[in-house]
């Protein structure tokens, strides 16, 4: 049947994520950093994500589609509630939601163990985040492992302070980071790469990965591999 719909301009999508968490219905679900009309029928046309959109990247059309199924919709988010709002594989969560934190200088704390965070945005796994981000353009860029932060006692004010940082495991996400990381690299005005990794041989895979985005990228930026000892040493870098 023709009916009116929400369409999704990818190019114009930022990957913020509200018009996923604005949608009642669940037709709309992030999927590696862009919003996505995952299914016709959960999609009452009527356009509650359009105000939420900061980037007029939705619109209502007219086309052939699949009647708004209510009831299919109903029992979704019943399932979802009853299971603790468990999302399919694949779709991000709103926790996936792009933040940037602008972190300033920390005054002096009287509580020596208390350290501020350097942590500038979020998400910071390598595969939530969105390429296009706005806090990429310019930025120092840190590749870690997903373990060197709790390997080494000073990651935040070592490697992470005035970074922007994006983290993996390439053994538990079996995933090839390297497409994503020559489109950061390449789309954006990265000044510097620093790679941080375990002594472990699997995190070779995220060194290997990282050096593998800078040659596709064709640019010869600064960059550095840091090893970190189980221990929580630095072995070289």
């Amino acid at each position: 049947m023709k009916r009116k719909i929400v369409e999704i301009n990818e190019e114009k999508c930022t990957g913020c994520g509200l018009c996923a968490e604005a949608c009642h219905e669940g037709a709309i679900k992030m999927i590696n950093g862009k919003a996505k009309l995952i299914r016709d029928d959960y999609c009452d046309g009527l356009g509650d994500c359009l105000p939420a959109c900061p980037a007029g990247a939705i619109s209502i059309v007219e086309r052939e589609a699949a009647a708004y199924d209510e009831a299919a919709v109903k029992a979704k988010n019943a399932a979802q509630h009853h299971h603790g709002h468990v999302h399919p594989e694949g779709f991000e969560c709103p926790g996936s939601k792009m933040r940037e934190m602008k972190r300033e200088e920390a005054p002096v704390c009287a509580d020596v163990s208390y350290r501020p965070s350097a942590l500038r945005q979020w998400p910071c796994q390598i595969k939530l985040v969105n390429p296009s981000a706005p806090y990429f353009e310019g930025a120092n860029l840190l590749i870690a492992a997903d373990c060197t932060a709790y390997a080494f006692a000073s990651m935040h004010e070592r490697f992470m302070k005035g970074r922007i940082t994006v983290i993996g495991c390439p053994k538990l996400d079996s995933t090839d980071y390297s497409e994503k990381l020559c489109e950061i690299i390449k789309n954006n005005d990265i000044k510097s790469v620093t790679i941080v990794k375990m002594e472990v041989p699997c995190c070779t895979g995220i060194e290997n990965m990282a050096k593998e985005a800078l040659q596709k990228s064709g640019k010869f930026l600064p960059w550095h591999v840091v090893t970190i000892s189980i221990e929580g040493d630095i072995l070289s870098e």
